[in-house]
């Protein structure tokens, strides 16, 4: 299991943040993912065997929102 941090961007509402997780949520190999509306972060835990972290972005630009990593 592997954990990841991503900053996200385009977030302004209860909404958004509900949409992001739930679009983290919805990828085969995610075990949780916590969206922060106010930080701009979302932080996921997921199979690495799996799921790569460009995999996880490409859900949340999917969903209509800008993602990268933290750090």
């Amino acid at each position: 299991m592997a954990n990841a941090k991503l900053w996200v961007t385009g977030m302004h509402c209860g909404h958004c943040q509900l949409k992001v997780e739930q679009a983290l949520k919805g990828v085969a190999g995610v075990y949780s993912a916590v969206v922060d509306l106010q930080d701009g972060e979302a932080e996921i835990d997921f199979d690495d065997d799996s799921l790569t972290t460009t995999q996880l972005i490409a859900a949340i630009e999917k969903a209509g929102y800008r993602a990268k990593l933290a750090g």
